[in-house]
C-alpha cells in the first residue's frame, strides 16, 4: 500500500515538474509548480521526515510561491505570440541533454547500495537539522543566504525600472 501510495505522488511530482517546463502561460506554471512541492512534502512524510514535510508546505508552497505569483502578477508578462519561433533549436539541444541525464539517473541507481546510512546523532528533528546546519554546513546556509539576498536586490532592480 504504502509503495503504491509512492508511486502515485512521485508520478505526480514528476508529471507537474514536466508541466512547469512545458506550460506557456507562466501561471499556470507557478500552479504546476505548487502541486510539485506539495506531492514531495507526501514523498516526505512516507519518508517520516514530518519536519521536512511540513517546512516544505509552509516556506516553498506557501511563502515562496506566493512571492513568485506576486512578482509575475508585478511584471504583468505579455502572451508571446511568436517566442517559440525564435527558440526552435532548443527542442534539438534538450533531447541530447534529456537522454543524457536519464543516463546519470540510470547510472546512479544502478551503483546505489541498498545500505542504510545510521551515523549516530542525525535524525530527523527541529534541533538535530538546525545543528547540522550550523555546525558542519554553515558555509553553504550562509552563501545560500547571501544568494537570496542578491536575487530579491536584482528583483526590486528591475521592479524599479518598469515603474
Amino acid at each position: 500500500m504504502m509503495q503504491t501510495i509512492f508511486f502515485v505522488f512521485a508520478a505526480v511530482a514528476v508529471g507537474a515538474a514536466i508541466n512547469v517546463l512545458v506550460q506557456k502561460h507562466v501561471m499556470y506554471s507557478a500552479l504546476s509548480l505548487i502541486l510539485m512541492l506539495t506531492a514531495v512534502s507526501v514523498l516526505f512524510i512516507l519518508l517520516r521526515a514530518d519536519f521536512l514535510a511540513v517546512i516544505q508546505v509552509i516556506i516553498y508552497a506557501g511563502a515562496i510561491m506566493v512571492l513568485f505569483v506576486f512578482v509575475i502578477m508585478l511584471l504583468n508578462l505579455p502572451q508571446d505570440e511568436d517566442g517559440a519561433d525564435r527558440l526552435w533549436w532548443l527542442k534539438f539541444l534538450g533531447i541530447p541533454l534529456g537522454l543524457f541525464f536519464l543516463f546519470l539517473v540510470i547510472a546512479t541507481l544502478w551503483n546505489v547500495e541498498s545500505s542504510v546510512d545510521t551515523r549516530a546523532g542525525i535524525s530527523g528533528s527541529a534541533g538535530a537539522i538546525g545543528h547540522s546546519l550550523f555546525t558542519d554546513f554553515l558555509l553553504p546556509f550562509e552563501a545560500t543566504s547571501l544568494l537570496i539576498l542578491i536575487a530579491l536586490m536584482g528583483a526590486v532592480v528591475f521592479a524599479k525600472k518598469d515603474l
